[in-house]
């Protein structure tokens, strides 16, 4: 029978592709974003209690109340945003969909949403599926190896229109790792005061930042907070992407059409990581302690990268490093990608894939994005196939 893709334009995603091609050619995978080491034994352990002790079955919908009140008392002493545990914060199925929940929640047929490019894979499909239309607003990318990509807000301005209902913002951002600063807030507070539309803020990589200032978190700012979902992730604090755990808060307004969404989609969450997180986290160090973890890998694979032909840029925030391979070839990023995967046994991702047109010559910048979230020795085995590119 015949059928009608909903997401004509969409096909496997990079990061399968990427990994596959991996997989094929026993190249080291250093694209996909995901640790190749365990989480805390004690975090482990903290599951098979869970289970041991009966909870096995359904939680409660938005989540159990212990997580949401880890979560809660986290974010005021962070941010100094008290959200309600109750209607303001709900525990989700991973960021991807508390994302697909928050844009279904909002966004209404002709609704335009706009896009910060580059940009995340999930966030497309998701405003499409809500027959929403995605407008496209490009960073200004960094003119030498000390800069960071960064946001042109008189070109976010100048696409809002009387039909944008959403914004989407994902910092600290993959795939680049730039940041926002408290410049950046007042222009977007100035940007959207006297209009109706909603955030999305995407801050999964709240607590793997570099700069001093640490992460400012839209929840910081209550002109901003009143009308912002901000989305976080487990998986990136814990090392345990595999369990799809996030959360997502938000004001009792917009939660309360979250989770309208959220229980048709996934209904709740496993029962035994909600319980093992919520006494996981209780300890801050859990999570204060994640930039100087991940500080000593990327010092190490940029350091090492200095040694080759890649030109390795700044990297303010996330566990990925983004380098330029200009001196090595002029092939686009996706087919670079792909010749250092099959030629040299080393997996990157192609930043022009976070655009709406990864052809397209404003696409490319002649960078890829290596993830240094990865054992020393991986690392290590990585940078020696590359010093022979």
């Amino acid at each position: 029978m015949h059928l009608t893709s909903k997401l004509p334009e969409i096909g496997t995603t990079i990061f399968t592709v990427m990994s596959k091609m991996a997989a094929d050619h026993q190249a080291i995978n250093l694209g996909q974003g995901f640790p190749d080491f365990d989480p805390d034994p004690k975090l482990i352990n903290m599951v098979s209690e869970a289970m041991k002790n009966g909870h096995n079955q359904y939680p409660f919908m938005p989540g159990i109340e212990p997580l949401r009140d880890v979560i809660a008392d986290k974010v005021n002493t962070l941010y100094g945003h008290q959200y309600n545990k109750d209607t303001e914060i709900t525990i989700t199925s991973g960021a991807t969909q508390a994302i697909m929940a928050a844009i279904m929640a909002v966004v209404h047929a002709g609704d335009e949403v706009i896009v910060v490019e580059p940009s995340y894979d999930s966030y497309v499909p998701a405003i499409r599926l809500s027959g929403g239309i995605p407008v496209f607003v490009q960073m200004i990318p960094p003119e030498n190896q000390d800069q960071a990509f960064r946001i042109d807000w008189n070109m976010i301005a100048d696409a809002i229109t009387e039909k944008t209902k959403l914004l989407i913002l994902n910092f600290p951002h993959n795939p680049t790792g730039a940041v926002l600063t408290a410049s950046d807030f007042d222009a977007l507070e100035e940007i959207i005061e006297n209009t109706n539309i909603f955030l999305l803020s995407d801050e999964v990589y709240e607590h793997i930042v570099f700069e001093p200032q640490g992460h400012l978190s839209l929840s910081s700012r209550e002109s901003l907070a009143k009308r912002t979902f901000v989305i976080s992730s487990f998986g990136k604090t814990t090392h345990t992407t595999g369990w799809k755990v996030g959360y997502c808060c938000a004001p009792a307004n917009m939660t309360t059409e979250l989770r309208k969404v959220h229980q048709f989609m996934v209904f709740t969450v496993p029962s035994p990581f909600q319980h093992a997180l919520a006494h996981y986290t209780k300890d801050a160090s859990t999570y204060e302690n994640l930039p100087d973890f991940y500080r000593e890998k990327r010092n190490r694979l940029y350091e090492g990268l200095l040694k080759t032909r890649f030109k390795p840029y700044v990297c303010p925030s996330t566990f990925f490093l983004l380098a330029d391979y200009s001196e090595i070839s002029d092939l686009n990023e996706a087919k670079f990608s792909q010749w250092l995967t099959k030629t040299h046994g080393v997996a990157v991702i192609p930043v022009s894939a976070f655009y709406k047109d990864p052809d397209d010559p404003l696409s490319n910048h002649q960078l890829v994005r290596f993830c240094f979230a990865k054992k020393n020795e991986t690392l290590d085995m990585a940078l020696e196939r590359l010093s022979s590119v």
